[in-house]
């Protein structure tokens, strides 16, 4: 995993002085399994019976981790979506595996978890398909708003690694302040 420094917006619509190149977790899967079967050890102690990821890193975790448990995989697609502030982002699952999901006990999967807009949007989209949402797990967890989110939830969360991340509402911005321009990612 590489990360890059400098002045970035999130999905989330915040602003952070640092990048993380996420894709390269899941581009060896052989490489991590052991990471994959830890993190799923964990995440059966909540008696799923599927595991739902965000595309794309977190989709592609939630199947090595659906296949490790023997349980139904699904996953969430980004969609545009019109609203405005902080988690401007939503998440649904395809029409096709929504019905599935009923009555199911659904762990949300991320590869990483930073501002955490993608599992909030995920989390949201299982509960209108009727699905029971009882775990959040991911590999890295950067900062304190997904475990913030998980506990106001009443969600365990499931980690492996927890690391710092400096960020800041846009009209807060430090880096906004000092004129440095927002980067691509």
């Amino acid at each position: 995993m590489g990360s890059r420094t400098g002045h970035f917006q999130l999905e989330s619509g915040h602003h952070s002085d640092r990048w993380l190149e996420l894709d390269q977790l899941v581009a060896n899967p052989s490489g991590l399994r052991p990471f994959v079967t830890e993190l799923a050890g964990r995440v059966a102690l909540h008696g799923v019976e599927a595991v739902c990821g965000p595309l794309n890193g977190g989709a592609f975790l939630a199947q090595l981790m659906a296949i490790e448990l023997g349980v139904q995989f699904t996953f969430a697609e980004r969609i545009v979506s019109h609203r405005l502030g902080l988690f401007p982002v939503d998440y649904r699952v395809p029409s096709a595996l929504r019905a599935a999901l009923r009555g199911k006990r659904v762990a949300i999967v991320d590869d990483a978890i930073g501002m955490g807009s993608a599992v909030r949007a995920t989390v949201a989209d299982l509960e209108v398909c009727q699905a029971t949402p009882v775990v959040v797990g991911a590999l890295l967890v950067i900062g304190a708003a997904g475990p913030e989110f998980a506990a106001a939830r009443s969600l365990p969360l499931e980690r492996l690694l927890d690391a710092p991340m400096r960020t800041w509402l846009p009209s807060q911005c430090e880096l906004c302040a000092s004129g440095s321009p927002v980067a691509q990612p």
